[in-house]
């Protein structure tokens, strides 16, 4: 495995050595201005925002110590991975950058999902929105994903100057190796953005519950990879010149076994389109015929009513606080399960999760990490809560570069930062 990894990254470098023709950044930005301090954006995928206090994430706990601890960080709705993902690094709500959730259906592209390789690479599922490496390319920085939902895809014409595409098989030690070589490369071709993605405690939430000595196994073995990484910059002499954010997606929620909410008892699934199941449910007409939708509209008039342990909506009537529902690709009809159930089906005999998250986004167990610390960030600061779309405009400041429209808000996080970053 060592050795095939070193054979990936070599292979990395050589594609990014043949990219240096692209100005660098100090030859891009305005004359007499600093390059800015390197960005690293790490996601430790479902870290709930109340992890950090179990005591198993020591090096986090130094990092929120040693920079800004936010109470809680909102997600997007729904409170999925690819969305909330992508969210993060364009500053949008997912019904506004189009990756509405993680299995989708779109007339002129057909399936989406996140084991579809051929939809996740294709570009033309995430070109509704700008993901923040490209705005950083188009203004001289160079930049690098270790895994991020829409980074293997050829987005607008670019994809991040070094990227790999998901390899579950990549331990977390492997991962932070890899960002340590990218910071490692000579200052032509170093990389000012990053992003580093973790998903052990992910994997542990779904398969064994977010109450669980697994789980809490995932923590510990996340945080050593995190340990990892502060020693290597260490002993680049980096720790103190970098600027980290550590962040989540989205929480967990405990799912019993039992917790099922079997549509097919309910409805004539035959009679429809089943876009996903799960914890958000989409159904759309099964044809454009006349008869189908007829069909459709009783079926949404029965679903709308009071049900147990869901709620149902048009999509044109979806709560406006999700802010969720204009997106051609959002199903016709939704359907939304209370925390801790699950809709399926009677004859389902897949594997069945025992931790969720898709969510309303209000809810506490929905709740993300963050964590943030570098030469821009004040010290031992503790500040409340607020929605992960105002990650993008505080990262864009970061970086000197200009944000793309979005629905965040900087002023709502700059006081985060020392004065003098601000």
């Amino acid at each position: 495995m060592k050795i095939l990894f070193r054979l990936l990254l070599g292979s990395l470098l050589a594609l990014g050595a043949g990219c240096a023709t692209r100005p660098t950044a100090t030859a891009t930005r305005t004359a007499g201005t600093h390059a800015p301090a390197p960005l690293l954006l790490i996601s430790i995928d479902a870290y709930r925002y109340d992890y950090i206090e179990r005591g198993f994430s020591p090096t986090l706990a130094m990092l929120a110590r040693t920079g800004v601890h936010a109470a809680s960080m909102q997600p997007a709705f729904p409170s999925l991975t690819f969305p909330n993902h992508y969210t993060i690094v364009t500053g949008l709500r997912p019904d506004q950058h189009g990756i509405v959730s993680n299995t989708m259906f779109d007339p002129r592209l057909g399936k989406f999902s996140l084991g579809n390789r051929q939809a996740v690479s294709d570009g033309r599922w995430w070109d509704e929105a700008t993901p923040i490496w490209e705005t950083a390319d188009r203004h001289g920085l160079r930049t690098a994903t270790m895994f991020w939902p829409g980074s293997e895809a050829d987005i607008h014409g670019r994809h991040p100057d070094y990227w790999l595409p998901y390899d579950g098989r990549l331990t977390a030690d492997q991962r932070v190796d890899q960002v340590l070589a990218w910071l490692d490369l000579p200052p032509g071709q170093r990389p000012t953005f990053l992003t580093l993605y973790f998903d052990a405690v992910d994997h542990a939430g779904h398969e064994y519950g977010p109450d669980t000595p697994q789980l809490d196994e995932a923590l510990r073995t996340t945080d050593a990879a995190l340990a990892r990484l502060v020693r290597g910059l260490r002993q680049r002499g980096l720790f103190d010149k970098i600027n980290l954010i550590v962040l989540a997606d989205h929480g967990m929620a405990s799912v019993p076994l039992n917790h099922s909410v079997l549509i097919d008892r309910l409805i004539p699934l035959d009679q429809l389109r089943t876009v996903d199941l799960g914890v958000l449910a989409g159904f759309d007409p099964k044809s454009g015929s006349a008869v189908d939708r007829t069909r459709f509209a009783a079926i949404e008039r029965q679903l709308e009513q009071p049900q147990q342990h869901m709620q149902c909506w048009d999509k044109t009537r979806v709560p406006a606080r999700f802010d969720y529902g204009h997106n051609p690709r959002v199903p016709q009809l939704l359907c939304l399960a209370d925390v801790g159930w699950r809709i399926t089906t009677s004859n389902y005999r897949g594997h069945l999760s025992v931790g969720e998250h898709g969510y309303d986004n209000a809810d506490p167990r929905m709740q993300a990490l963050f964590v943030a610390h570098g030469p821009a960030f004040r010290v031992d600061a503790k500040v409340g809560k607020f929605p992960n779309v105002d990650v993008y405009p505080l990262m864009t400041h970061l970086l000197g570069i200009p944000a793309r429209p979005n629905d965040g808000s900087y002023d709502a996080v700059k006081d985060m930062l020392k004065p003098a970053a601000r």
